[in-house]
C-alpha cells in the first residue's frame, strides 16, 4: 500500500498533499443536539480554514472505567444520531466498532469505522472492519510500539480493503500517565498507511480520578504544534462545548470555542512545512 490519497467519500479524502483531514466531535453521542452544535460549529470552522471535516462520536464506550459511568444510549440511538448528523450536515461521520457482529451495521451509517486501540489487535475484529469496505481508522494501542502496527494493518489488508488510517494517542509511562513519541508518526507513516495524530486522547490521564479518568486539556495545543511539525494526515480532536460538563472525556475535550484557533495554527505550521519540503 502506497501513501497515496485515498477517498472517504466522493467529496472527502485523506493523504496526499493537500491540508490534513478533522475528525472532530464529542467522546459519545450525548444527543442530537450536542451532536448537532458541534458539528454546525466545527464544520463551519473547517470550512473557513479549508479542511475536509469529518463528525466523531462513539454510539457505546464499552471501555469506560467504572460501571457507573455513561456508556452512551446503544448502538441504535448512537447510528440514528449518526446518520442524522450526516444528512444535515452532508459531512462523513466516524464511530468506534467493539465487536465483529457490529461492523456490517455500523458501516450502514458510519464512513469510517474506528478500532479502539485496547482492541487493535483483535483479529476478528480487525477482519470484520477490513471485510464492511469502509475505511478504517486504527488506534495504535498504549502497550504497542509503533512498528508492531506493520502486523494489525497486514490483518486489515488480508482482507483487500486498503483504506486503513493509523492513529497515534499516546503510549504508557508508568501508572495513570501517557506519553507521545512523536517518532511513532513517521514509523507508522512508513508502514505506508496515512497517519492520525489524537491530540485529545494523548493527554488523557487513565483511570487518574479513580472511578474516571481525568486528562490535561491544556497540553492538546503545544501537542498539535508538535505532530503538525512533524507532519500528519488527520488530526483527530474530541471537542464539547461544555467540556467540563460532558458526559464522557471531559478533562481532555476541547473547549469548542478554541477549535479555530488551534486548526488555524495547524493550517499554518503544515503549510509552511509542506512548503519547506518542495525546497
Amino acid at each position: 500500500m502506497s501513501l497515496a490519497e485515498f477517498s472517504i467519500t466522493e467529496r472527502t479524502a485523506v493523504g496526499g498533499a493537500g491540508l490534513p483531514l478533522i475528525i472532530a466531535g464529542p467522546c459519545v453521542a450525548e444527543s442530537l443536539e450536542i451532536c448537532r452544535t458541534i458539528a454546525g460549529k466545527a464544520q463551519a470552522v473547517c470550512q473557513k480554514l479549508g479542511f475536509s471535516y469529518v463528525f466523531k462520536a462513539s454510539f457505546d464506550k464499552a471501555n469506560r472505567t467504572s460501571i457507573n459511568s455513561f456508556r452512551g444510549g446503544g448502538m441504535e440511538e448512537g447510528l440514528a444520531i449518526l446518520a442524522a448528523i450526516k444528512e444535515e450536515f452532508s459531512c462523513p461521520v466516524l464511530t468506534d466498532v467493539h465487536e465483529p457482529g457490529q461492523c456490517a451495521a455500523v458501516a450502514e451509517v458510519a464512513d469510517i469505522l474506528q478500532i479502539p486501540a485496547f482492541l487493535c489487535r483483535q483479529t476478528d475484529l480487525l477482519l470484520a472492519a477490513g471485510n464492511s469496505g469502509r475505511a478504517v481508522n486504527i488506534k495504535k494501542g498504549q502497550f504497542l510500539a509503533p512498528e508492531d502496527m506493520a502486523s494489525v494493518v497486514h490483518k486489515v489488508e488480508s482482507t483487500g480493503n486498503q483504506r486503513i488510517l493509523l492513529t497515534e494517542r499516546g503510549s504508557c509511562f508508568g501508572y495513570h500517565n501517557l506519553v507521545v513519541d512523536m517518532r511513532s508518526l513517521v514509523i507508522m507513516r512508513n508502514l505506508g498507511c496515512p497517519v492520525v495524530f489524537d491530540a485529545t486522547h494523548s493527554v488523557q490521564i487513565p483511570g487518574g480520578q479513580g472511578t474516571s479518568s481525568g486528562g490535561r486539556r491544556e497540553f492538546v495545543f503545544p501537542l498539535v504544534r508538535a505532530a503538525a511539525a512533524i507532519g500528519i494526515d488527520a488530526l483527530f480532536l474530541e471537542t464539547h462545548p461544555d467540556p467540563d460538563h460532558a458526559l464522557s472525556d471531559g478533562p481532555n475535550s476541547v473547549d469548542l470555542a478554541q477549535l479555530e484557533t488551534i486548526l488555524s495554527s495547524l493550517k499554518d505550521i503544515d503549510e509552511t512545512v509542506k512548503r519547506s519540503a518542495k525546497n
